[in-house]
């Protein structure tokens, strides 16, 4: 039995070996169906060809194991498929006990997926063990229905319930820690990466910003006494026109890098967001109200935080202006939700518009990338910036054609 095991074991771990060698850098296949159900049906696959052998003879395998783990972190979408597949290569085995397993893989596709959306709001050790209650919990169900076949619970029956269900639950809760482990360490250097890119930022704005800026303004100010000349020709004025609307953006760009640059000491406070947040509602409702979105506040937070108000405010209007273009050819609602959770400050922005595919989530914080058409990326990056120096925390989930939400998470000043 031991020699069984541990090679059914190691099925397990091998979708997760494969996902460090050749996935980890790419993060944004977490949410690929694709991967994922590939990366569950290998194990499952292989420990149903593989069962594991105890006394008296009677034969189980660890097929719910992956069933469980990517019915709770994928939902429907991947486990309905992977249950077809189940079944289709139970099938293919034949021998007895077909039908009961049909029937049982059925209510687990029934039940598990339904706790979906709850366990991917855990964190990382809740979900450690919330994974192994509900594998103790199916697991149990299968030995309550196991009974139907031993008239008498005698030591047979109880030892396959103390080898069958220790088994499956160190073996999911092992799985998910893996798991979690691995989203905490991409998450952990995607961040370091992103505060590295913020530095070079930094440095490059404060050093270069300030040189370029002064012969932008000196030539800014020469081409508007041109385009006052009289004696220029007015079809020629149009290029001094379009040279001087050039160098307005240019400053324009030269401000936003000097933004990054600026260190938060200026305008430090520390309050619980209200008055923040109810300055740039006030300032961006007009705004929002020309391209027909509705702006929703709810606010319910008593922790307080130390930011530099200035910055906080220019993170939160860009973060609103992206949400209001979002909607612009439909209107929509622009839903801004500040609360707190566990010594931590959640400022939620979500919008109804077209929404961001995930390749685009992966790129937004990077210089120079925006998904509008004349973007210059700066806006995100100055967000980024803002939230990096309040050593906050920005996660952004997305759907194509139904919204994008942001969410920024900032520690809590202690108290002394």
């Amino acid at each position: 039995m031991t020699e069984h095991l541990l090679i059914n074991f190691l099925f397990l771990l091998f979708p997760v070996l494969i996902y460090l060698i050749f996935f980890e850098d790419r993060f944004t296949l977490y949410r690929s169906s694709t991967i994922f159900l590939a990366l569950a049906a290998f194990p499952m696959l292989l420990s149903m060809s593989f069962p594991i052998k105890i006394d008296h003879g009677f034969i189980f395998d660890l097929r719910y194991v992956p069933f469980i783990i990517i019915s709770l972190f994928m939902g429907y979408r991947v486990a309905i498929p992977l249950y077809l597949i189940l079944n289709v290569y139970r099938f293919i085995i034949g021998g007895e006990g077909l039908l009961p397993s049909l029937l049982f893989s059925t209510a687990v596709l029934l039940a598990v997926p339904l706790w979906y959306k709850k366990f991917n709001q855990l964190n990382p050790r809740q979900k450690v063990l919330w994974s192994g209650l509900t594998s103790f919990m199916v697991v149990a169900f299968y030995l309550v229905t196991l009974t139907a076949f031993f008239p008498v619970l005698n030591r047979e029956y109880w030892t396959i319930v103390f080898n069958v269900l220790p088994i499956h639950v160190i073996a999911v809760m092992t799985i998910v820690a893996l798991i979690q482990k691995i989203i905490l360490n991409v998450k952990n250097r995607e961040r370091y990466l992103q505060s590295e890119r913020l530095n070079v930022i930094n440095e490059l704005s404060a050093s270069v910003s300030h040189e370029i800026r002064n012969p932008l303004t000196v030539t800014s100010g020469f081409m508007q006494l041109l385009n006052e000349s009289k004696s220029i020709p007015p079809a020629e004025k149009s290029y001094i026109v379009y040279s001087i609307e050039e160098l307005k953006r240019a400053e324009k760009i030269i401000s936003d890098f000097l933004s990054f640059a600026r260190p938060q000491a200026e305008n430090m406070v520390t309050s619980n967001l209200k008055n923040e947040l109810e300055y740039v509602n006030n300032l961006m409702i007009p705004y929002a109200n020309q391209h027909l979105v509705d702006i929703r506040f709810l606010f319910s937070n008593e922790l307080e935080t130390q930011f530099d108000q200035h910055q906080l405010h220019q993170c939160l209007i860009n973060l609103y202006k992206n949400g209001v273009e979002a909607m612009k050819e439909k209107g929509g609602t622009l839903t801004v939700e500040v609360s707190s959770k566990q010594n931590e400050i959640s400022i939620v922005i979500s919008d109804t518009g077209v929404g961001i595919t995930d390749e685009d989530i992966s790129l937004i914080g990077k210089p120079y990338y925006s998904t509008k058409k004349q973007g210059t990326g700066l806006g995100m990056v100055m967000v980024y910036s803002v939230i990096d120096k309040l050593k906050g925390k920005i996660e952004i989930e997305s759907k194509k054609d139904v919204g994008t939400t942001f969410i920024l998470t900032l520690p809590v000043k202690r108290r002394r």
